[in-house]
């Protein structure tokens, strides 16, 4: 075996060129791997500069897009590939909408090798089942080695709604509910990085919520609804309060957090409020029927942990309030910038 014979196959400039060599790139790993091509006449298959895509009713169309520079590219429970799907399809999901279907492009540095492409394709056509939500058309670039690190992931997704909920629609009296323990994500990838032991390994929670927010919905009266990613728990609730011009307290005891989770926060200084999450949300919901919500959220999987962990009131306009586990309250303040960068 010659040494050309020995060397891992690696991403090349011409990959991203549009020619013969990007063709065979996405002949041989992106199709091979992404099965569920099409939503429409024209879907990834074809090829074409686009995807035509048949709704399947009527109602508000709903359209994100979100970018993935993860580090370390593969962390326990998930990578960059998932991360792109899910957030994505969670982003149509806290919005009140079903989402129908995604486009990826990648963006990878000339070297980045073809093994860890594959796996974040997998990856990425996993979740995309998982949710049932087609990749339907994408991109393909590629940069010099040097000018980036590894490989990025911009995702868009359209959904429909048929009545689209924002962050803000809370009323004075509706009950605030958390659908799982939080700190998950960007705790599993600080103890990844800095080679940190604990009685448990922790592992992100990324996931695909647009089926469990839909229980959700049918359960009762569902006024905001919001996903924790960056900045955590703190910042989402900061953003509500500010941007409703309402108050929200919280009580400490009824917040669900791991003993893994609490013991590498107090370990590091980070506060598990202030954390990614991939695979929660924070939802608000009128007063007569915020329990029937929490039980629609417990018969998923991915909300039997759920809980409602405080109020909405006119009390602390534009403020998050913690009544702690003492008896005492304090602001719960967004984060000033993010503590543990690069984790979406």
């Amino acid at each position: 075996m010659n040494n050309s014979e020995s060397e891992e196959e690696t991403v090349q400039l011409t990959h991203g060129a549009g020619g013969r060599a990007m063709g065979e790139l996405i002949e041989n790993h992106v199709l091979k791997t992404f099965t569920n091509k099409t939503a429409g006449e024209i879907g990834l298959d074809q090829l074409d500069d686009g995807a035509t895509i048949d709704l399947p009713a009527e109602g508000t169309l709903v359209l994100t897009t979100d970018s993935h520079v993860v580090n370390p590219l593969f962390f326990p429970g998930g990578d960059i590939g998932k991360l792109a799907v899910c957030g994505t399809v969670n982003d149509l999901a806290v919005m009140g909408a079903d989402p129908v279907a995604l486009t990826s492009s990648l963006v990878m540095e000339e070297g980045f090798p073809i093994s860890k492409l594959n796996r974040v394709l997998t990856s990425m056509e996993e979740s995309s089942t998982e949710s049932g939500v087609p990749i339907v058309t994408g991109d393909t670039k590629v940069l010099e080695k040097g000018d980036m690190d590894g490989i990025a992931i911009n995702t868009a997704g359209i959904g429909l709604a048929k009545e689209p909920i924002n962050d803000a629609g809370m009323n004075p009296g509706d009950k605030i509910i958390l659908t799982g323990k939080i700190g998950d994500h960007g705790m599993a990838i600080m103890q990844y990085r800095e080679g940190l032991s604990f009685r448990t390994e922790l592992k992100s929670d990324i996931a695909p919520l647009n089926e469990l927010l839909k229980r959700a919905r049918k359960s009762g009266n569902i006024t905001a609804m919001k996903d924790p990613t960056r900045g955590g728990v703190a910042a989402a609730l900061n953003e509500m309060a500010e941007k409703s011009d309402l108050g929200l307290t919280i009580q400490e005891e009824l917040v669900p957090i791991k003993e893994a989770v609490s013991g590498i926060a107090e370990l590091i200084g980070i506060s598990p409020y202030e954390v990614a999450n991939e695979g929660k949300a924070i939802i608000t919901a009128a007063k007569e029927s915020a329990r029937e919500v929490v039980e629609g959220l417990k018969s998923h999987p991915l909300g039997r942990d759920a809980r409602i962990i405080g109020e909405v009131n006119q009390e602390w306009t534009g403020k998050v309030i913690m009544e702690t586990e003492i008896g005492g309250r304090r602001f719960l303040e967004a984060p000033l910038g993010d503590p543990v960068p690069r984790i979406c």
